[in-house]
């Protein structure tokens, strides 16, 4: 009998061990779609780590790359009607508001990120929330920086450190000119905003103002596009194909040495390793120029709100993924070790075994490392506001008023008062 009661006992214990193996080798498939291919890259790597942390809770993860427009619309159509949509999903800063009025048809994840929130800029979160509810993970700072390509600034006698001021800048263009009459010391956007928003933050101003009102017929919007548009006059900077740089006409014509300087946030460093080979080992890193030294370097750009949905196979499952891939510490170093952006945890900016690993295939790529300018503007990024008008502002911004400005050279007087009225037309 006792020989028989081993005999169970050691079977039983078999048994257990086979559902544990069947359990491991039936991960629960999460559906994700992103319009950014590198984000899909990254998602299967944190996937890998996720499943040798969770034996029991693997996680089979197919990730979609669809067109940024078409991935939008598409999942607006799938939360409105109930079918259709991923588990997760990414949504691009601009386009977020959309998806918080009314009842947000997204997961509340505040309970998901409770374990990370005090390692993340709070800003970071903020602008994914509503009412006090969380629903969209950040993946980076997106801390505005300038991208200086080292060689042929230098064939005119520029030194990229001495760039402080828009005057400064525009003057390293006519050396340039005067050197290389082809080449461009910067690209005037009509696609995009970056440049004219980081002009914005300089002087205290934004898109949206503090009462949820649109803000372009300013003395500080006259500023800066009237800045930007004698040196588009001045053919010291010039608009590129698709508009701006991250477009694949942008990066061809960054690719082709066309452009001395580029204002885009820090993630741009990632379209540089991936997409502009021409450039590796000639390109310096440095804060934004500015009307006036004293006046703010940086601010936070872009970014990316990954969601829950309420359909989603597995809502507990997919927030605490989520949550690990982008909040966790190990998620952070990933952000950058993987992805190149600045993580948001800034506590991890200062760890230098991390920063300048000289293995690291960023930090090989660029002439001087990126964490010493992050660093050095850490209390200068402003963060810009987003809200349910946001959408209609950057749509009209990008697809008519800088058109008019830089492709059509038409009065900036008249250009903004006309953007003012259209833009308050369709949301009033």
């Amino acid at each position: 009998m006792k020989r028989l009661a081993a005999l169970v006992l050691v079977f039983a214990m078999v048994f257990v061990l086979a559902l544990g193996g069947l359990a491991s080798a039936n991960p629960t498939k999460l559906t994700l779609w992103t319009f950014i291919h590198q984000h899909a890259r990254f998602y299967q790597v944190m996937t890998e780590k996720w499943n040798e942390l969770n034996p029991d809770r693997q996680v089979e993860l197919e990730a979609t790359v669809l067109p940024y427009d078409d991935m939008h619309n598409k999942l607006q159509i799938a939360l409105q009607s109930g079918v259709g949509a991923p588990d997760m999903c990414d949504v691009e800063i601009s386009r977020f508001p959309n998806f918080l009025q009314g009842v947000p048809q997204l997961m509340v994840l505040n309970d998901a990120f409770a374990p990370y929130v005090d390692d993340i800029v709070p800003s970071r979160l903020g602008i994914y929330s509503k009412d006090g509810n969380m629903y969209g993970a950040p993946t980076h700072v997106g801390a505005t920086v300038a991208f200086y390509y080292v060689d042929i600034l230098e064939d005119a006698g520029v030194d990229y450190r001495d760039i402080k001021t828009w005057d400064d800048f525009a003057e390293a263009g006519r050396k340039l000119k005067a050197v290389h009459p082809d080449k461009y010391m910067g690209i005037a956007e009509t696609s995009a905003g970056w440049t004219i928003t980081a002009m914005l933050a300089q002087q205290g101003s934004d898109l949206v103002s503090s009462d949820d009102q649109p803000q372009i017929d300013t003395p500080e919007m006259l500023r800066a596009v009237t800045v930007l548009q004698n040196m588009v006059a001045e053919g010291i900077i010039t608009t590129c194909p698709d508009g701006q740089p991250d477009t694949e006409g942008g990066k061809g014509f960054l690719d082709q040495g066309n452009v001395a300087g580029v204002i885009m946030p820090q993630w741009f460093m990632s379209r540089y390793l991936d997409e502009i080979p021409s450039m590796n080992g000639k390109v310096a890193i440095a804060p934004v120029p500015v009307f006036e030294e004293g006046m703010p370097r940086s601010l936070g750009l872009g970014g990316t709100g990954t969601v829950v949905t309420l359909t989603a196979s597995d809502q507990d499952l997919a927030s605490a993924w989520l949550a690990y891939a982008k909040l966790s510490e190990e998620g952070n170093r990933m952000i950058w070790e993987d992805l190149g952006f600045d993580p948001c945890n800034t506590a991890l900016w200062t760890e230098t075994a991390m920063t300048h690993n000289p293995d690291n295939a960023y930090n090989q790529y660029f002439l001087n490392n990126v964490f010493d300018v992050l660093n050095e503007v850490k209390d200068e990024i402003v963060m810009i506001r987003s809200s349910s008008i946001s959408p209609t502002i950057n749509n009209y911004v990008t697809t008519v008023m800088l058109n008019e400005l830089f492709e059509d050279m038409l009065d900036p007087a008249e250009v903004l008062e006309d953007a003012q009225y259209n833009i308050e037309s369709q949301i009033f």
